[in-house]
Protein backbone atom coordinates (compact mmCIF):
# COMPACT_ATOMS: atom_id res chain seq x y z
CA UNK A 1 0.00 0.00 0.00
CA UNK A 2 1.33 3.41 -0.97
CA UNK A 3 1.77 5.43 2.24
CA UNK A 4 2.58 8.72 0.56
CA UNK A 5 0.16 11.64 0.51
CA UNK A 6 -0.14 14.49 -1.98
CA UNK A 7 1.60 17.73 -1.08
CA UNK A 8 -1.69 19.54 -1.61
CA UNK A 9 -3.29 17.91 1.45
CA UNK A 10 -5.99 19.74 3.38
CA UNK A 11 -4.04 21.93 5.89
CA UNK A 12 -6.74 21.44 8.51
CA UNK A 13 -5.91 17.70 8.52
CA UNK A 14 -2.17 17.85 8.05
CA UNK A 15 -0.23 16.75 11.13
CA UNK A 16 3.35 16.40 12.30
CA UNK A 17 3.49 12.83 10.94
CA UNK A 18 2.62 14.09 7.46
CA UNK A 19 5.39 16.68 7.62
CA UNK A 20 7.87 14.11 8.90
CA UNK A 21 6.95 11.69 6.12
CA UNK A 22 7.31 14.35 3.41
CA UNK A 23 10.66 15.56 4.78
CA UNK A 24 12.02 12.07 5.41
CA UNK A 25 12.68 12.74 9.11
CA UNK A 26 11.25 11.69 12.46
CA UNK A 27 8.33 13.44 14.12
CA UNK A 28 10.73 14.43 16.92
CA UNK A 29 12.90 16.26 14.38
CA UNK A 30 9.86 18.12 13.04
CA UNK A 31 8.96 19.13 16.59
CA UNK A 32 12.46 20.42 17.20
CA UNK A 33 12.38 22.51 14.04
CA UNK A 34 8.97 23.97 14.95
CA UNK A 35 10.23 24.84 18.43
CA UNK A 36 13.48 26.32 17.04
CA UNK A 37 15.81 23.84 18.70
CA UNK A 38 19.39 24.99 18.00
CA UNK A 39 20.94 21.57 17.35
CA UNK A 40 19.40 20.90 13.94
CA UNK A 41 21.50 20.68 10.79
CA UNK A 42 20.64 23.50 8.36
CA UNK A 43 19.85 21.13 5.50
CA UNK A 44 17.48 19.15 7.74
CA UNK A 45 15.77 22.31 8.94
CA UNK A 46 15.33 23.48 5.33
CA UNK A 47 13.74 20.16 4.32
CA UNK A 48 11.28 20.32 7.19
CA UNK A 49 10.39 23.96 6.51
CA UNK A 50 9.86 23.19 2.82
CA UNK A 51 7.56 20.33 3.74
CA UNK A 52 5.62 22.55 6.13
CA UNK A 53 5.17 25.16 3.40
CA UNK A 54 4.22 22.63 0.74
CA UNK A 55 1.66 20.90 2.94
CA UNK A 56 0.30 24.10 4.41
CA UNK A 57 0.85 22.76 7.92
CA UNK A 58 -0.28 25.11 10.67
CA UNK A 59 1.50 25.05 14.00
CA UNK A 60 -0.78 24.30 16.93
CA UNK A 61 0.13 26.95 19.49
CA UNK A 62 -1.51 25.03 22.31
CA UNK A 63 0.65 22.01 21.55
CA UNK A 64 3.73 24.20 21.18
CA UNK A 65 3.04 25.73 24.58
CA UNK A 66 2.99 22.31 26.20
CA UNK A 67 6.40 21.53 24.74
CA UNK A 68 8.12 24.89 25.15
CA UNK A 69 6.21 26.74 27.90
CA UNK A 70 5.81 29.69 25.54
CA UNK A 71 3.12 30.85 23.14
CA UNK A 72 5.55 33.17 21.35
CA UNK A 73 2.91 35.85 21.85
CA UNK A 74 3.26 39.14 23.71
CA UNK A 75 0.30 40.90 25.27
CA UNK A 76 -0.25 44.60 24.57
CA UNK A 77 -2.55 46.66 26.78
CA UNK A 78 -3.70 49.71 24.86
CA UNK A 79 -6.10 52.59 25.34
CA UNK A 80 -7.36 55.54 23.32
CA UNK A 81 -6.44 53.81 20.05
CA UNK A 82 -8.36 56.47 18.09
CA UNK A 83 -5.49 58.88 18.85
CA UNK A 84 -2.49 58.96 16.54
CA UNK A 85 0.15 58.09 19.16
CA UNK A 86 -1.41 54.87 20.52
CA UNK A 87 -2.49 53.75 17.05
CA UNK A 88 1.00 53.96 15.56
CA UNK A 89 2.44 52.53 18.78
CA UNK A 90 0.42 49.34 18.30
CA UNK A 91 1.61 49.05 14.70
CA UNK A 92 5.23 49.59 15.77
CA UNK A 93 4.96 46.95 18.50
CA UNK A 94 3.43 44.46 16.07
CA UNK A 95 6.33 44.96 13.64
CA UNK A 96 8.95 44.73 16.42
CA UNK A 97 7.39 41.57 17.81
CA UNK A 98 7.28 40.00 14.35
CA UNK A 99 10.96 40.80 13.82
CA UNK A 100 11.64 39.00 17.11
CA UNK A 101 9.69 35.95 15.93
CA UNK A 102 6.66 36.78 18.08
CA UNK A 103 3.07 37.88 17.66
CA UNK A 104 1.02 40.29 19.70
CA UNK A 105 -2.40 39.96 21.27
CA UNK A 106 -4.03 43.29 22.11
CA UNK A 107 -6.53 44.08 24.84
CA UNK A 108 -8.06 47.54 25.17
CA UNK A 109 -8.76 49.20 28.50
CA UNK A 110 -9.53 52.55 30.11
CA UNK A 111 -6.06 53.66 31.09
CA UNK A 112 -7.44 55.79 33.94
CA UNK A 113 -9.30 52.85 35.49
CA UNK A 114 -7.13 50.46 37.51
CA UNK A 115 -9.73 47.69 37.41
CA UNK A 116 -10.04 47.98 33.62
CA UNK A 117 -6.27 47.67 33.15
CA UNK A 118 -6.11 44.67 35.49
CA UNK A 119 -8.97 42.99 33.62
CA UNK A 120 -7.11 43.50 30.33
CA UNK A 121 -3.95 42.01 31.84
CA UNK A 122 -5.85 39.03 33.24
CA UNK A 123 -7.45 38.40 29.86
CA UNK A 124 -4.09 38.40 28.10
CA UNK A 125 -2.34 36.33 30.76
CA UNK A 126 -5.18 33.84 30.52
CA UNK A 127 -4.17 33.34 26.89
CA UNK A 128 -0.66 32.39 28.02
CA UNK A 129 1.20 35.43 26.66
CA UNK A 130 4.93 35.54 27.42
CA UNK A 131 4.85 39.09 28.83
CA UNK A 132 2.98 42.38 28.75
CA UNK A 133 3.68 45.73 27.11
CA UNK A 134 1.62 48.70 28.25
CA UNK A 135 0.98 51.41 25.69
CA UNK A 136 0.36 55.03 26.80
CA UNK A 137 0.07 54.17 30.50
CA UNK A 138 -1.15 56.25 33.40
CA UNK A 139 1.23 56.35 36.36
CA UNK A 140 -1.16 54.85 38.90
CA UNK A 141 -2.42 52.02 36.71
CA UNK A 142 1.09 51.00 35.64
CA UNK A 143 2.17 50.79 39.29
CA UNK A 144 -0.91 48.76 40.15
CA UNK A 145 -0.33 46.41 37.24
CA UNK A 146 3.28 45.63 38.13
CA UNK A 147 2.28 45.14 41.76
CA UNK A 148 -0.49 42.70 40.84
CA UNK A 149 1.74 40.54 38.63
CA UNK A 150 5.25 40.56 40.18
CA UNK A 151 6.34 37.43 38.29
CA UNK A 152 5.34 38.68 34.84
CA UNK A 153 7.70 40.53 32.49
CA UNK A 154 6.08 43.96 31.99
CA UNK A 155 7.38 46.89 29.95
CA UNK A 156 5.88 50.23 28.97
CA UNK A 157 6.52 51.90 25.66
CA UNK A 158 7.28 55.35 27.05
CA UNK A 159 9.08 54.75 30.36
CA UNK A 160 12.78 54.51 31.14
CA UNK A 161 14.77 55.32 27.99
CA UNK A 162 11.45 55.96 26.26
CA UNK A 163 10.64 58.74 28.73
CA UNK A 164 14.06 60.25 28.13
CA UNK A 165 13.33 60.37 24.41
CA UNK A 166 10.02 62.08 25.09
CA UNK A 167 11.75 64.71 27.21
CA UNK A 168 14.49 65.24 24.65
CA UNK A 169 11.95 65.67 21.86
CA UNK A 170 9.97 68.25 23.82
CA UNK A 171 13.14 70.16 24.66
CA UNK A 172 14.06 70.08 20.96
CA UNK A 173 10.75 71.77 20.07
CA UNK A 174 11.36 74.55 22.59
CA UNK A 175 14.97 74.97 21.51
CA UNK A 176 13.82 75.51 17.92
CA UNK A 177 11.56 78.36 19.03
CA UNK A 178 14.36 79.90 21.09
CA UNK A 179 16.73 79.73 18.12
CA UNK A 180 14.14 81.62 16.06
CA UNK A 181 14.29 84.41 18.63
CA UNK A 182 11.22 83.68 20.76
CA UNK A 183 11.58 84.48 24.46
CA UNK A 184 7.95 84.33 25.58
CA UNK A 185 6.81 80.77 24.90
CA UNK A 186 3.53 79.26 26.07
CA UNK A 187 2.74 75.57 26.05
CA UNK A 188 -0.24 73.22 25.83
CA UNK A 189 0.33 70.08 27.87
CA UNK A 190 -1.37 66.70 27.58
CA UNK A 191 -3.42 65.09 30.37
CA UNK A 192 -1.36 65.21 33.58
CA UNK A 193 -2.08 61.58 34.50
CA UNK A 194 -0.39 60.26 31.35
CA UNK A 195 3.29 59.40 31.77
CA UNK A 196 3.90 60.48 28.19
CA UNK A 197 2.42 63.92 28.89
CA UNK A 198 4.53 64.27 32.03
CA UNK A 199 7.71 63.51 30.13
CA UNK A 200 6.93 66.02 27.40
CA UNK A 201 6.01 68.69 29.93
CA UNK A 202 9.26 68.06 31.85
CA UNK A 203 11.27 68.44 28.64
CA UNK A 204 9.57 71.73 27.78
CA UNK A 205 10.07 73.16 31.26
CA UNK A 206 13.73 72.17 31.27
CA UNK A 207 14.34 73.90 27.95
CA UNK A 208 12.59 77.04 29.20
CA UNK A 209 14.94 77.47 32.17
CA UNK A 210 17.56 79.36 30.14
CA UNK A 211 18.44 83.02 30.76
CA UNK A 212 16.32 85.69 29.14
CA UNK A 213 13.24 83.49 28.87
CA UNK A 214 10.01 84.73 30.40
CA UNK A 215 7.50 82.50 32.15
CA UNK A 216 4.32 82.35 30.09
CA UNK A 217 0.90 80.86 30.84
CA UNK A 218 0.37 77.22 30.04
CA UNK A 219 -2.75 75.22 29.31
CA UNK A 220 -3.65 71.52 29.08
CA UNK A 221 -5.88 69.36 26.90
CA UNK A 222 -6.83 65.75 26.30
CA UNK A 223 -4.67 65.16 23.17
CA UNK A 224 -7.56 65.85 20.75
CA UNK A 225 -7.91 68.55 18.10
CA UNK A 226 -11.15 69.56 19.82
CA UNK A 227 -9.21 70.35 22.98
CA UNK A 228 -6.80 72.57 21.04
CA UNK A 229 -9.68 74.40 19.38
CA UNK A 230 -11.41 74.90 22.74
CA UNK A 231 -8.28 76.60 24.11
CA UNK A 232 -7.87 78.89 21.09
CA UNK A 233 -9.93 81.78 22.49
CA UNK A 234 -7.91 81.95 25.71
CA UNK A 235 -4.63 81.62 23.85
CA UNK A 236 -5.65 84.29 21.32
CA UNK A 237 -6.36 86.67 24.21
CA UNK A 238 -2.96 85.91 25.74
CA UNK A 239 -1.21 86.52 22.39
CA UNK A 240 -2.94 89.91 22.03
CA UNK A 241 -1.97 90.96 25.56
CA UNK A 242 1.16 93.17 25.62
CA UNK A 243 4.06 90.98 26.64
CA UNK A 244 2.09 87.84 25.83
CA UNK A 245 3.51 84.70 24.19
CA UNK A 246 4.92 84.90 20.69
CA UNK A 247 5.05 81.11 20.35
CA UNK A 248 3.20 78.09 21.75
CA UNK A 249 4.44 74.49 21.93
CA UNK A 250 1.68 71.86 21.92
CA UNK A 251 2.30 68.41 23.41
CA UNK A 252 0.97 66.68 20.30
CA UNK A 253 0.07 67.46 16.70
CA UNK A 254 -3.67 66.94 17.09
CA UNK A 255 -3.99 69.63 19.76
CA UNK A 256 -1.80 71.88 17.60
CA UNK A 257 -4.15 71.30 14.65
CA UNK A 258 -7.20 72.34 16.65
CA UNK A 259 -5.34 75.32 18.07
CA UNK A 260 -4.30 76.58 14.64
CA UNK A 261 -7.86 76.26 13.34
CA UNK A 262 -9.27 78.06 16.38
CA UNK A 263 -6.71 80.85 16.20
CA UNK A 264 -7.53 81.41 12.55
CA UNK A 265 -11.21 81.83 13.44
CA UNK A 266 -10.19 84.30 16.16
CA UNK A 267 -8.22 86.36 13.63
CA UNK A 268 -4.78 85.35 14.91
CA UNK A 269 -2.25 84.59 12.17
CA UNK A 270 0.09 81.60 12.43
CA UNK A 271 3.04 82.19 12.31
CA UNK A 272 2.70 85.94 11.84
CA UNK A 273 1.21 86.62 15.28
CA UNK A 274 2.27 83.42 17.04
CA UNK A 275 4.37 80.41 16.08
CA UNK A 276 3.01 76.93 16.80
CA UNK A 277 5.05 73.72 17.14
CA UNK A 278 3.62 70.23 17.71
CA UNK A 279 4.90 66.80 18.62
CA UNK A 280 4.59 63.32 16.99
CA UNK A 281 5.15 64.14 13.30
CA UNK A 282 1.69 62.91 12.38
CA UNK A 283 1.71 62.16 8.61
CA UNK A 284 -1.09 64.72 8.20
CA UNK A 285 0.99 67.49 9.81
CA UNK A 286 2.52 68.45 6.45
CA UNK A 287 -0.98 69.19 5.15
CA UNK A 288 -2.15 71.47 7.96
CA UNK A 289 -2.56 75.12 7.02
CA UNK A 290 0.05 76.27 7.70
CA UNK A 291 2.07 73.06 7.57
CA UNK A 292 3.06 72.17 11.13
CA UNK A 293 6.56 72.26 12.54
CA UNK A 294 6.81 69.23 14.80
CA UNK A 295 9.06 66.65 16.45
CA UNK A 296 9.17 62.98 15.49
CA UNK A 297 10.29 60.04 17.61
CA UNK A 298 11.85 56.76 16.53
CA UNK A 299 8.75 54.73 17.44
CA UNK A 300 10.11 51.65 15.70
CA UNK A 301 13.21 51.80 17.89
CA UNK A 302 11.14 52.38 21.02
CA UNK A 303 8.98 49.38 20.15
CA UNK A 304 12.04 47.18 19.66
CA UNK A 305 13.32 48.31 23.06
CA UNK A 306 10.04 47.41 24.78
CA UNK A 307 9.87 43.99 23.10
CA UNK A 308 13.48 43.26 24.03
CA UNK A 309 12.81 44.28 27.63
CA UNK A 310 9.92 41.82 27.93
CA UNK A 311 12.00 39.04 26.34
CA UNK A 312 14.93 39.72 28.68
CA UNK A 313 17.20 40.68 25.81
CA UNK A 314 19.59 43.62 25.44
CA UNK A 315 17.80 46.28 23.40
CA UNK A 316 19.43 48.52 20.85
CA UNK A 317 19.12 52.27 21.43
CA UNK A 318 16.36 54.10 19.63
CA UNK A 319 17.25 56.92 17.26
CA UNK A 320 17.30 60.48 18.55
CA UNK A 321 14.20 62.68 18.22
CA UNK A 322 14.13 64.72 15.01
CA UNK A 323 12.86 68.23 14.39
CA UNK A 324 10.73 68.69 11.26
CA UNK A 325 10.60 72.40 10.39
CA UNK A 326 7.62 73.62 8.39
CA UNK A 327 5.63 76.82 7.93
CA UNK A 328 3.97 77.17 11.34
CA UNK A 329 7.07 78.64 13.00
CA UNK A 330 8.93 81.84 12.17
CA UNK A 331 10.93 84.53 13.99
CA UNK A 332 8.75 86.85 16.14
CA UNK A 333 7.65 90.10 14.55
Amino acid sequence: MDDTRPLTADPTRVGVRDVARAAGVSTQTVSRVINEHPNIRPETRDRVLQAIAALGYRVNNAARTLGTRTTRTLGVIASDATLYGPAVGIAALEAAARDAGRWIATAYSDASDEASVRDAADRLLGQGVDGLIVLAPHAATLTALTGAHPGVAIAALHTGPGAEQQEAGAALAISHLIELGHRRIGRVAGPAEWLEARSREAGMRRALEGPGLEAEPHWSGDWTAAAGAALAGRIAAAVRTPGGPTAVAAANDQMALGLIAGLREAGVDVPGDVSIVGFDDNPDAAFYRPALTTVGLDLAGEARRAVAAVLGERPSAAGAPRLVVRASTAPPR
